[in-house]
């Protein structure tokens, strides 16, 4: 069947799917007063699961990664991940999570199938840590880091958010930590939500400078494979680890744009920002409706824009990243 295509002629091999809204943390950039469920949410089972990475499996994904909320405070993660895995048409299998259950599960999701897994780890410093993440877990994710390190995961990432007048002085300690340690550091410009502009605007920091200091320092630019994320990577024949700069308001940010998101109630959404999302869930409950599926999404994928809302003002209806598994 043939690869899922924009209007635009860009390719999608990359799907992000959550698997739940829950999460236990309280980042003040995503959820600060915590997870409130609206009613008993329905989140997608497995056997939605199943059919939804076949169908997009059969147009040409190729990269599934897990996301939430916190995707592993599902009591079944590790049965996704299996269902995932067992998929030959994926290649790639991922997972972002808070690292609250890496410790003790990191081998067991690795003997399951998983290859890589991003941690977020928005400070190194235990009490900006708490201050970010509203909980006081900095030496449990750290002993997460370790332990998925120690599993032998592909590639171990960490995910921070920049925030200006937070972690912003951070840097030198991350430097630290990747030059004799073997990991990715991504990273991430703060997005406007729906939580309001008075918080961008007091800790949103661009990318772009620490994009100057790197190249200035000898950072080298890496050109990206077909299902990476959105994130430019850079090396250094000096560390162990690499850093990737996520910088949603440069110039041409979209342009590469490869992934899609499907909500842990089986919503596609095109983007992160700016739409409401399709339902694909009446189509994700027998084998036999995977053509049908397939027809929808080559519909949906031509009414993609061209870019998002975002130099705009415009987050759409995103009240927050954890809602569509930012």
């Amino acid at each position: 069947m043939s690869q899922l295509q924009d209007g635009l002629g860009r390719k999608f091999h990359y799907l992000r799917m959550s698997v739940t809204d829950v999460c236990n943390f309280k980042c003040s950039y995503c959820l600060p007063d915590g997870y409130h469920p609206q009613g008993k949410p329905k989140f997608l089972s497995l056997d939605e699961i199943e059919h939804l990475v076949a169908a997009f499996a059969a147009v040409g994904t190729r990269k599934i990664r897990i996301t939430g909320g916190e995707p592993t405070l599902r009591r079944d993660f590790t049965d996704i991940v299996r269902l995932v895995a067992a998929n030959d048409k994926i290649s790639t299998l991922a997972t972002t999570t808070n690292g609250y259950r890496l410790e003790q599960n990191a081998r067991e999701w690795y003997d399951a199938g998983l290859r890589r897994i991003n941690v977020s780890v928005d400070s190194l410093d235990p009490r900006m840590f708490y201050r970010i993440t509203g909980e006081n877990k900095f030496d449990t994710v750290m002993r997460g880091v370790d332990a998925a390190l120690e599993a032998g995961f592909e590639r171990v990432k960490i995910n921070s958010v920049l925030l200006k007048g937070l972690n912003d002085k951070d840097l030198p300690r991350f430097l630290h930590w990747i030059k004799h340690t073997p990991i990715d550091l991504r990273f991430i410009e703060l997005m406007e939500t729906g939580l309001g502009r008075d918080y961008f605007n007091a800790h949103h920091l661009a990318g772009g400078a620490i994009k100057a200091r790197l190249l200035a320092e000898g950072w080298q630019y890496q050109t990206p494979a077909p299902d990476d994320g959105p994130a430019q990577n850079f090396s250094h024949p000096d560390y162990l680890g690499r850093i990737g700069l996520i910088m949603p308001y440069a110039k041409n940010f979209c342009a590469s744009c490869n992934r899609l998101r499907v909500s842990a109630k089986g919503k596609l959404h095109l983007c992160l920002f700016t739409e409401a999302g399709i339902d694909l869930r009446d189509l994700l409950q027998t084998r036999e409706q995977q053509g049908e599926l397939i027809e929808r999404l080559h519909a949906q994928l031509q009414h993609k824009q061209a870019t998002h809302m975002l130099h705009q003002g415009l987050t759409g209806v995103t009240q927050h990243l954890a809602s569509i598994g930012g």
